[in-house]
């Protein structure tokens, strides 16, 4: 192929590159308004505090004093009556002894009162966070003014892909 054929394909080429180009181009818009998008979201919390209160303690009672000295009662009593008066002095004695060795035994403990108790009360409090979801974009394109939303804020100028396409003719 010779230098000519070569110039006159290279011509042709680039005589057919403006029909060659895409329909979309890229150019910018002035920012005109940035409207942040906040929504309020609730987040549950649990607030706790600790409060003292008194409580009655009730203290508990030894059994051993009263059994032993109900024991020792009855055997003095059953030595003590004779015949029928027997039984009866031994249930005395019983009564009696189990009176003593109860009280010897439970003097010296305390009969009961009260106690500070620690109690932790807790509730759900609804708290609100603000969020920013988007922004609400206004700008201007070559006269013409729109809005878009957008995830992040642009800045003086946006990016904007342009389009262009032929009106229909009918």
């Amino acid at each position: 192929m010779n230098i000519q054929a070569k110039l006159i394909i290279a011509a042709m080429g680039l005589a057919a590159l403006p029909l060659a180009q895409a329909n979309d181009f890229e150019d910018f818009g002035r920012v005109v308004r940035v409207q942040p998008r906040v929504e309020q979201i609730r987040m549950p919390r649990q607030e706790c505090r600790t409060e003292y209160v008194q409580v009655p303690v009730q203290q508990e009672r030894g059994a051993g004093g009263g059994i032993v000295g109900g024991i020792v009662g009855g055997l003095l009593g059953n030595q003590v009556g004779s015949g029928s008066g027997r039984v009866a002095a031994t249930a005395a004695g019983a009564i009696a002894g189990a009176m003593v060795g109860d009280r010897a035994e439970n003097a010296n403990r305390p009969q009961g009162g009260v106690q500070e108790q620690a109690v932790r009360q807790c509730r759900t409090v609804d708290a609100f966070e603000s969020r920013t979801n988007g922004y609400d974009v206004t700008y201007e394109y070559r006269g013409q003014t729109y809005t878009s939303t957008m995830s992040r804020d642009p800045g003086n100028r946006v990016r904007l892909r342009v389009s262009v396409q032929p009106l229909d003719a009918y």
